[in-house]
């Protein structure tokens, strides 16, 4: 399961080394920019989400249905640190 943005990022950049495509490649053949794929590895908690779920369709990555995502929450799950702030530290 992906906790933040960071997870993600990792995960599409894992798949696409595991293909054998450049982030030029991967951005190509997912109708993005280059750009976009180097915040979207780098884990950029800002990046647009139907962009990133097309381009982890592209690498082969299956996101579930959270409604029956089964649920295992460990003793780390209601420490939230790992969440972005936004300026004032929020």
């Amino acid at each position: 399961m992906f906790k933040c943005a960071r997870d993600f990022g990792a995960a599409v950049r894992e798949k696409r080394k595991g293909l054998g495509w450049t982030q030029a490649e991967l951005a190509t053949r997912s109708g993005t920019g280059e750009r976009f794929i180097v915040e979207l590895e780098s884990g950029k908690p800002s990046c647009q989400l139907e962009k990133a779920l097309i381009v982890a369709r592209t690498v082969g990555i299956k996101i579930g249905d959270l409604k029956t995502a089964p649920v295992t929450p460990t003793a780390s799950d209601d420490d939230l640190g790992f969440l972005p702030t936004f300026g004032d530290g929020r």
